[in-house]
């Protein structure tokens, strides 16, 4: 009987020091699989912005979806142009003599494919929709719209991914508290996004320290 007792405490006092273990080690192990996960997602998501971006320069709007978008990333042209100011003498009706008058003209140099100043010869930009990580094959989902500001209606996009389906492998309690963050040092919600359907921003929803490791 005593033979038993010790190993059933044995068992305890394992069981104990695993749940101790596990309880320090969990959160850190959780903190680092989150961060590289989160900077592939955030990369990803600043290819979405500057594709975006590129794609409003050319048609004053956004794309509402990622065929679209990488459809005129393979097509589309940027002009480039170049502004100079310019002077001549023009008779003034008012005055009855000749005045100068300064003008700035603009100038079209040329163009520029958008592929080639996004991507190079990096072809990533086929697979903007795709979310790192995601186990079932899971798109961003994206939308592009106007909202109204101060009677004008200003083009807005939004680009997103839950962080469920980025740390869908990780401890559920863990992932709820992920969930709830909120903070200058965290991503903010239960998603990872850039832009706003209600604001006029492009903005992520990321601390900086994202945007110094792409950086590095």
């Amino acid at each position: 009987m005593k033979t038993v007792i010790q190993i059933v405490l044995w068992i305890v006092c394992l069981g104990l020091g695993y749940l101790i273990y596990n309880s320090v080690t969990g959160p850190i192990e959780f903190n680092k699989t989150k961060q590289e996960r989160f900077a592939q997602v955030i990369a990803k998501l600043k290819d979405i912005r500057n594709s975006q971006e590129a794609y409003k320069t050319v048609n004053k709007r956004y794309a509402k979806d990622f065929n679209s978008l990488i459809k005129f990333i393979d097509t589309g042209n940027y002009t480039i142009t170049q502004q100079r100011d310019s002077s001549f003498m023009e008779f003034d009706e008012t005055y009855q003599i000749d005045m100068l008058k300064e003008v700035k003209i603009i100038d079209t140099l040329g163009t520029v494919s958008v592929k080639d100043s996004l991507f190079k010869s990096d072809n990533r930009y086929k697979n903007l929709a795709e979310i790192p990580f995601a186990q079932n094959g899971e798109k961003f989902t994206m939308d592009a719209g106007f909202v109204e500001k101060s009677g004008y209606k200003a083009p807005v996009f939004e680009a997103k991914v839950d962080k469920s389906i980025v740390l869908y492998d990780q401890p559920k309690t863990l992932l709820d508290k992920e969930n709830a963050e909120i903070g200058v040092d965290e991503v903010n919600g239960n998603a990872i996004k850039v832009g706003s359907m209600d604001e006029v921003s492009t903005s992520g929803n990321w601390p900086p320290v994202y945007d110094k490791k792409g950086e590095q």
